[in-house]
């Protein structure tokens, strides 16, 4: 039986962040607990990346505490917490022409000893994750000579090849099209679902996050504006606030999830 407190991923306490003297994160407070799949949600310069990197242990709090598993953040080794947790980024950069399959090698590296190589069941790893994104048929090519919406899929591959309890993407799907977003999304939800992979997305897409999250966190000019089910707190009122349009929010039989339409508020 799981306890409380091991029920809680992340538990951030009075967090603040800023970069040269300039605050981008005051005052959060945030638990984030297994069985859900979260979406943070706000305009431009809200903080919500900013957030995923401090949850990630890419940043360190100016001010605050920061939980992961119910152990202070800091006290985590580098290896340890990629054994636990893995970052999909808005853009995916390999500076070197590894091959495909190579780069996506790259992310069983917390799982293996010094200086081993992939045994035959780390290869079907790789095979698995290359088929599960639809990027086996580039497995040989130079992940220099792709677009950047292959690059993006190899950057969920190698994430899955990780084999993380937790998966933290910050706009995953911005360089994919609609199939393959829809895909990977559909993907990674159903590792949610049957395997309990744990996921914090940073979203732009209003209705993506309608399809993908059970829980949605607002962020505007580096606070909390809201937090709660999707079905709660996705409403014209809140989207108002965040983002400063009208909306509209209605049930959507087609996808099954509440569909957003919004415009400018109009003028006298």
């Amino acid at each position: 039986m799981i306890s409380e407190n091991q029920d809680i991923l992340w538990r951030l306490t009075d967090v603040a962040f800023g970069y040269n003297g300039t605050s981008v994160l005051e005052t959060i407070n945030l638990e984030l607990r297994r069985g859900y799949s979260y979406g943070i949600l706000g305009p431009n310069g809200s903080g919500k990346t900013t957030l995923l990197d401090l949850m990630g242990g890419l940043l360190t709090p100016d001010r605050g505490t920061i939980d992961f598993l119910d152990q202070p953040l800091p006290s985590w080794t580098k290896k340890k917490l990629a054994q636990k947790l893995a970052l999909v980024p808005q853009e995916f950069t390999v500076r070197f022409g590894y091959p495909v399959r190579e780069v996506v090698e790259m992310g069983l590296h917390p799982h293996l000893h010094r200086f081993a190589a992939p045994n035959e069941q780390d290869q079907t790893i790789i095979d698995e994750a290359l088929r599960l994104t639809g990027i086996s048929h580039l497995a040989k090519r130079p992940v220099t000579r792709l677009s950047g919406g292959e690059k993006q899929r190899v950057a969920v591959a190698r994430a899955l090849a990780q084999k993380p309890q937790v998966l933290l993407l910050d706009e995953a799907t911005s360089n994919l099209d609609i199939h393959h977003s829809l895909e990977i999304l559909h993907l990674i939800r159903s590792r949610f679902e049957k395997q309990g992979l744990q996921v914090v997305a940073v979203m732009h897409d209003l209705n993506l996050a309608s399809f993908f999250c059970d829980q949605l966190i607002f962020l505007k000019q580096g606070k909390i504006i809201c937090q709660g089910p999707t079905r709660e707190v996705l409403t014209p009122e809140n989207i108002k606030q965040v983002y400063g349009v009208e909306a509209e929010v209605r049930p959507n039989p087609f996808t099954n999830c509440r569909q957003v339409s919004f415009r400018l508020p109009m003028t006298p």
